[in-house]
């Protein structure tokens, strides 16, 4: 299988897989306990901490670890929203967020509080006068992602940090999607919050983090236990956080500039042998990994069936649900046509491809668009 969807998913790196081992083997004790089964357990959570601290600019104290990024996102809208109700209810989000913001930020509008959705452009740009423009005594957060996960479009998050500490607001940053693939670092972008998912990192899924900032105040979202200072409840899942310590630590030496080659030579390609095909979201401004292409004249679902029985692993920029087409929300808002939404593949590449995987992928995927138009 050639795998190019690494913005769902990567594989677990070996070295993160071996680090993990021991920790489902011999070092089984609970982080909690006072003997020295126990307390070995807490060591290795604890040095797994510095090094995503390291990897995310932040200090070790404010790293929260959570089950992924889903939980990390509902925990930082849902825990700052009950925490700072009494100055105000007002949260600022954009209309292209992953789903775990949008339905938080929607399932919170139904409790009362009011959300502003910032519009994106045609190229899937966020206007900053329009999101300070947005702004009230009553606004407690901004919640924008780094990059976006359909199109790789990169969000102006530090410029974004900087009107939210200007004008006392807390800012949250889903970067679940930007880490590993940008530089993420808390302090330079004035992120009071900030998520991230193991699993796209070559860390394991199951395994996530919330940076929270030393002066932010969130309530919990799972009580019990005093765990993570008191900030999520559970008995950590030591493997997983020993796994994802490792891979931040790798991602640091990561060559970023390889995988951006292998994608421009993937899209060119494309470009150039296919007509009738369109790259949405902005050239300039993206994850070095990640394209988003529409293929007129062809049903998502039909060209990523072909693809899969040829070997390749890729995914829609609209996503098929109980045999619905369902349009993709990010291209919907970004105006783009709706024939083109609904023909819309995502490539992302990752650490373990290679240039015969983006030959082998530019061989196959002509025939199959041109035998789906006809």
């Amino acid at each position: 299988m050639i795998y190019m969807d690494y913005n769902a998913t990567s594989l677990v790196r070996p070295e993160a897989l071996e680090a993990m081992l021991p920790f489902y083997r011999e070092s089984f004790g609970n982080a909690s306990s006072i003997h020295k089964a126990g307390q070995r357990v807490k060591a290795a959570i604890e040095d797994a901490r510095e090094k995503v601290a390291r990897f995310l600019g932040c200090a070790p104290q404010e790293v929260v670890f959570t089950s992924g990024g889903s939980e990390a996102d509902n925990t930082a809208l849902k825990g700052a929203a009950a925490a700072w109700c009494e100055k105000g209810n007002h949260i600022i989000t954009t209309r292209v967020e992953h789903p775990a913001v949008l339905n938080t930020c929607a399932a919170l509008e139904k409790q009362g509080y009011e959300i502003t959705w910032l519009d994106v452009n045609r190229e899937g740009r966020l206007d900053l006068a329009q999101l300070e423009a947005s702004i009230t005594e009553h606004t407690i957060l901004i919640s924008v992602m780094a990059a976006n996960n359909e199109t790789g479009v990169i969000f102006p998050v530090n410029e974004i940090g900087e009107i939210a500490a200007r004008r006392g607001v807390i800012f949250h940053c889903d970067a679940v999607q930007a880490a590993g693939r940008m530089e993420i670092n808390c302090r330079k972008m004035n992120a009071g919050l900030l998520s991230v998912s193991g699993h796209k990192l070559g860390a394991p899924q199951g395994i996530g983090v919330l940076v929270v900032r030393s002066d932010i105040k969130i309530q919990p979202l799972i009580h019990g236990g005093a765990q993570e200072r008191n900030r999520r409840a559970g008995t950590e899942n030591v493997a997983g956080i020993v796994g994802l310590g490792k891979a931040c630590e790798l991602t640091l030496v990561d060559g970023k500039d390889f995988v951006c080659m292998l994608r421009d030579k993937l899209e060119k390609g494309i470009m150039a042998s296919i007509p009738d095909t369109y790259i949405n979201g902005d050239i300039q401004n993206r994850l070095p990994n990640t394209t988003n292409i529409s293929f007129t004249g062809v049903a998502v679902d039909s060209l990523l069936a072909n693809l899969d029985l040829a070997g390749v692993a890729a995914s829609a920029g609209s996503a098929c649900s109980s045999g619905t087409l369902r349009t993709s929300h990010v291209l919907s808002a970004m105006g783009i046509d709706a024939a083109l939404v609904q023909s819309a593949v995502r490539f992302s590449l990752g650490y373990k491809n290679t240039a015969t995987d983006v030959d082998a992928v530019l061989e196959i995927l002509p025939d199959i668009v041109t035998r789906l138009r006809k």
